[in-house]
């Protein structure tokens, strides 16, 4: 019964469009989802940082994952939002994206696991690939994205 059970599982994702690309981000880490707001910036801090904002009293680090990701810049429009995300190791942090579409059930079955060949040097950010209404939604590995970058 048990392993019936396993077969069905599902996982929820936030879809989010950067650019052209929808990307599914897992709901159990994201804590809130605000517009747009003042990022204070940073000195000395790698340039996909973007800064902080206060929300709520506490100072939330805020990036762009269009920039960690070599996308282009991004263009700040009534759509976008920074999502607060909750990571175990990295702990509280926020992410600028261009806009947050729909909340998506997927089935395990619906995911399919990406591999990569360990020669490749680009840190890949994607743990699979969503099949949804017809389409693709890239999943994004939060903590691949949010990982510092050795130089």
């Amino acid at each position: 019964m048990d392993e019936l059970n396993l077969m069905n599982e599902t996982t929820q994702f936030i879809v989010i469009q950067l650019g052209d690309e929808q990307y599914g981000v897992d709901i159990k880490y994201i804590d809130n989802i605000v517009r747009m707001q003042h990022i204070t910036r940073v000195p000395k801090v790698p340039e996909y940082l973007k800064g902080v904002i206060n929300l709520r009293g506490e100072v939330i680090p805020v990036m762009s994952i269009r920039v960690k990701m070599d996308l282009p810049v991004d263009e700040i429009t009534k759509n976008t939002r920074i999502i607060i995300l909750k990571l175990e190791v990295h702990g509280i942090i926020g992410i600028i994206v261009d806009q947050v579409k729909e909340v998506v059930t997927l089935e395990n079955e619906q995911i399919e696991k990406v591999s990569y060949d360990g020669k490749e040097d680009k840190i890949n950010y994607i743990f699979g690939i969503g099949k949804y209404d017809g389409g693709l939604i890239s999943l994004l590995d939060l903590n691949a994205v949010i990982m510092e970058r050795e130089v």
